[in-house]
Formats: structure tokens, C-alpha cells, sequence
């Protein structure tokens, strides 16, 4: 019910923009949208979250990365600029009915993911 879209190959220093339609019954509900990241080898790492209440990042995107989203498609961005060869990885989508907090990334609903390169 969660579709990513988007990835790519991009040079250090250049931008990709994420996108993320939720389908179904459960966008009248959704309360909070996300973006997490998993490169190879590594723990998977929060790198954005909006709510009703605003928008976090993770300190290593902070400045660089922004996330949005349009409640009339259900859909959730993240806009990626002045990319680094440390933002490769896959990209999940995740959506959740309650407020939180999820110190365990206790979200209702995954998308499968996209792949995203950052390489000269």
C-alpha cells in the first residue's frame, strides 16, 4: 500500500527526489509519514519524519534533505540535494496511524524501497 519511486544514479553533489503514494483506505488515517535508509552493511537509520505537529531529520541530512507531503494524492516527498556518496543505500517509505513514539520503528505500514547511488 506503499509505493516508492524515484531512485537512481546521481553524482556527489547532485539531486533526486523521492516520492511515495500511499493506496488504500489507510491514507484517511495515516498520521505520520517517513523516510528510512538502509545501506549495505549498516543499521537501518531514520533519515526524516512529518507529522501534524512538523517535520525531523536525521543530523546527517539536516540542511540537505527536506521532506513534504500532499495530503490530496497521499503522497510523501523527499527531496534530496547536494548528495553525498554516504547517502547511498535503499530508501523505505513508512506510514503510521498513531502519534508514536516508535523507539523500536514501530510504523504501521513499509514500502518495499529504492535504490539510491551516489557515484562520480
Amino acid at each position: 500500500q506503499l509505493v516508492e519511486s524515484g531512485g537512481g544514479l546521481v553524482q556527489p553533489g547532485g539531486s533526486l527526489r523521492l516520492s511515495c503514494v500511499a493506496s488504500g483506505s489507510i491514507f484517511f488515517d495515516i498520521y505520520a509519514m517517513g523516510w528510512y535508509r538502509q545501506a549495505s552493511g549498516k543499521r537501518r537509520e531514520l533519515v526524516a519524519v512529518i507529522d501534524e505537529k512538523g517535520t525531523n531529520y536525521a543530523d546527517s541530512v539536516n540542511g540537505r534533505f527536506t521532506i513534504s507531503r500532499d495530503k490530496g494524492k497521499n503522497t510523501v516527498f523527499l527531496q534530496m540535494d547536494n548528495m553525498k556518496p554516504d547517502d547511498t543505500a535503499v530508501y523505505i517509505c513508512c506510514a503510521d496511524l498513531g502519534m508514536g513514539p516508535r523507539p523500536n520503528d514501530e510504523w504501521d505500514y513499509w514500502g518495499q524501497g529504492t535504490q539510491v547511488t551516489v557515484s562520480p
